[in-house]
């Protein structure tokens, strides 16, 4: 079960502070952004970052900015100021779009699913979940994909423990693992 901010304004704020016995529904910590980040790898040929840009625009519904190196790094054959990868940064109502679309359709496409890990945790209250593939993505189609790529997908929330965090995200709708 996926969430909106009116669900979450409702029903999790309420969750939270029964459980937590917070004195003001201000206290609650609430999902900032989700931010999707994909690395490109510099012996893959030119094409491969506009792909990578189309592959992250359908998926996130918002054009992303392309990372470029701060140094060069000869063991991975990478110069200054090469694009590296992309990164795009969703809030408000197409953050709540993806986070519904990324429960219920996406995550179940995961092979041999049993929940998300529970050791993405930062230690501040934000969670990163790592993506080996697009295709499990429905809006990638199988037949345009050239190569395989991976990305991150941050979940920063305002909570200032993983404990918070973790809660909060369970209430909205994201599947963890059991131990």
């Amino acid at each position: 079960m996926a969430i909106s901010r009116d669900q979450y304004k409702n029903e999790v704020v309420d969750a939270m502070v029964k459980s937590r016995g917070y004195k003001n529904r201000m206290q609650v910590p609430r999902l900032q952004k989700i931010v999707i980040n994909a690395g490109i790898n510099s012996n893959w040929p030119k094409e491969a970052l506009e792909e990578a840009i189309q592959e992250i625009t359908t998926i996130s519904g918002q054009k992303p900015v392309v990372t470029r190196s701060k140094k060069s790094i000869s063991n991975f054959k990478l110069r200054e100021g090469q694009a590296c990868g992309v990164c795009v940064t969703m809030r408000g109502r197409r953050m709540y779009e993806f986070l519904d679309r990324f429960i219920i359709a996406t995550l179940p496409r995961i092979r041999d699913f049993r929940g998300v890990p529970n050791r993405g945790f930062d230690g501040t209250g934000n969670y990163t979940l790592g993506v080996k593939e697009q295709v499990i993505f429905p809006e990638i189609e199988l037949d345009k994909i050239k190569r395989n790529m991976g990305m991150n997908v941050t979940f920063a929330t305002s909570a200032r423990t993983n404990d918070e965090a973790k809660e909060l995200l369970k209430l909205l709708g994201i599947p963890f693992a059991e131990k």
